[in-house]
């Protein structure tokens, strides 16, 4: 028999009856088959005489066999047959992750869930000195009943003659696996599983959240500490698969049950960017009793616990007396009146007399100054002003700094890092937006990207100076549209006092009338040409009373 003669129908080994193809890895052959000893369906991976890679496979098997975590697919036998090499192993029905991304990425809970299972088993695996070698979206299953298959354990390395690899390769292709199903784009150079690649900007990629909105901030960072080199913010680094389900643990629990899908309301929430979906366990259809509404999110910078919805007692209603117009039980009509004592009418008495004493004395005291008012009109009064100084062109001094890009629209950040840049009287430094396709207003996505300046307290503001690259930037000046002492989270609390449009390498915008304030935000609606598409850039800005 050869690899060539095994087809549907053959029984191979006397034992496993083939019935369908389900891959062709290299000249080696994946098919479904059927056990006929004990009626059950199986996957054999088949290797043609005299394939070099028989002992390899053999090798592999045994340390399959070993991996005792029920998330790993077992390897049930590996022989020759007739001069053909194969290996029996478990047969999963579901779906592998590959073709569930093809359907687009999943919810962050989903992929935090998912993540976190195979992290464990790889966890388990690491401990006894072996690793999986060929962690991929079509190694990883998720079966009819949700839970996690994890496929081809050393056995798919050694077919692809991709070597038995390391517990560090294991953890970075997990966080390939987690990037890809939280933006349903894949982290490489080229396209891979059946998705395109995933947008890079000045050789680096993008993080989960500038890809796509609503990215959870808590999976974002642990996408970033497996993937970014180096990460972001110096967050340390993820590479250990131990440290992996620890962090995915404190996002998503650490529960096994497959996550229920979220109630419309969270999952509209979800859809604008306004929750973190990881943090979300709620039942598909809670009984009244629970309480439906999702816990806050920590707020300490550290991954949420996953919260469930408490369960409350409901107690049954006591049958209440009746009550009076006053909110008092009004008696039987056999209970007899009680008639108040002497002593309390007299204590009601005097505080009667005490309380129209002290009105009495009010309206002395009022008549007074009223009295005293009227014999001053003679006195000129010294007119007030009102409103901010005389522009004085005397340069502010910028405290602090921030990007502003709000959320629905906005993905919470545009190159927080470079925003220093614009305002530390260096021409030669700048900051950055992102670069959007198609059109100049940000490709149509948001309303604006821009920096919050905070200028340390309440302050005249007559003119702001900006300094760009590029041609035909449109901008305009913002402050805060009610307490100047506090900046806006969104959009809407700032108005704009001052515009430029299609500005070159400066902008000037001064208001038609100076403005107090701490917080203005310089804003970008339009932005320039940049190769294929279009990215806003400030090198300097200069705030003037």
């Amino acid at each position: 028999m050869s690899n060539q003669t095994v087809s549907p129908g053959a029984l191979l080994a006397g034992r496993y009856r083939i019935a369908e193809l389900l891959a062709e890895i290299d000249g080696a052959r994946v098919w479904r088959a059927v056990d006929e000893v004990l009626s059950r369906a199986v996957v054999v991976d088949v290797l043609p005489v005299g394939d070099p890679r028989t002992n390899v496979l053999f090798d592999a098997a045994r340390r399959a066999a070993a991996a005792n975590d029920p998330r790993f697919l077992r390897v049930l036998d590996c022989d020759v047959f007739e001069g053909v090499t194969y290996c029996v192993r478990e047969w999963a029905g579901g779906r592998p992750l590959e073709r569930m991304l093809s359907a687009g990425p999943l919810t962050g809970q989903q992929a935090g869930w998912l993540a976190r299972e195979v992290s464990e088993a790889l966890e388990n695996l690491h401990r006894t000195g072996h690793s999986h070698g060929s962690i991929s979206p079509a190694t990883v299953v998720v079966t009819d009943a949700g839970a996690i298959k994890v496929v081809g354990l050393a056995t798919e390395a050694a077919l692809r003659s991709t070597g038995p690899g390391t517990p560090e390769q294991d953890v970075r292709a997990l966080g390939e696996i987690l990037y890809a199903s939280l933006t349903g784009r894949w982290p490489g150079p080229g396209p891979a599983w059946g998705l395109q690649p995933a947008p890079v900007e000045h050789g680096r990629l993008l993080s989960p959240r500038q890809v796509r909105a609503g990215v959870p901030r808590s999976l974002d960072d642990i996408a970033d500490r497996l993937l970014g080199d180096p990460p972001r913010h110096h967050a340390a680094p993820i590479a250990s698969a131990a440290g992996l389900s620890a962090a995915l643990s404190g996002v998503v629990g650490s529960s096994h049950e497959p996550p229920s899908q979220m109630d419309e309301t969270v999952a509209v929430a979800r859809q604008n960017g306004s929750i973190d979906d990881a943090t979300q366990i709620v039942p598909a259809a809670p009984p009244p009793a629970l309480d439906p509404t999702p816990a806050r999110a920590a707020s300490n910078g550290q991954a949420a616990q996953s919260t469930y919805a408490q369960a409350q007692e409901t107690q049954p209603l006591r049958r209440q007396p009746a009550q009076n117009g006053n909110g008092r039980r009004r008696p039987p009509a056999d209970e007899p009146r009680r008639g108040g004592s002497w002593g309390g009418r007299i204590l009601i008495l005097l505080a009667v007399l005490a309380l129209l004493s002290v009105i009495l004395m009010a309206q002395f005291l009022v008549k007074g100054a009223i009295n005293k008012e009227q014999s001053s009109d003679a006195t000129p009064e010294v007119p007030q002003t009102t409103g901010p100084a005389a522009p004085t062109n005397e340069a502010v001094t910028i405290t602090g700094a921030k990007d502003f890009d709000p959320e629905p629209k906005g993905n919470g950040e545009e190159h927080p890092e470079d925003v220093p840049n614009t305002y530390d009287k260096k021409a030669s430094t700048t900051w950055t937006t992102m670069s959007y396709k198609n059109r100049p207003d940000l490709g149509g996505t948001k309303p604006g990207v821009g920096i919050v300046y905070d200028l340390g307290d309440v302050t005249p503001v007559s003119q702001v100076t900006v300094d760009l690259v590029g041609e035909g930037t449109d901008l305009e000046l913002m402050v805060p549209e009610s307490d100047p002492a506090k900046s806006p989270a969104t959009v809407g609390g700032w108005k704009s006092v001052a515009k430029a449009e299609d500005a070159g390498e400066s902008a000037t915008l001064k208001p038609p009338a100076p403005v107090e304030s701490r917080y203005v935000l310089v804003w970008l609606t339009k932005l320039p040409k940049e190769g294929s598409g279009y990215r806003g850039e400030i090198s300097e800005v200069k705030i003037q009373k």
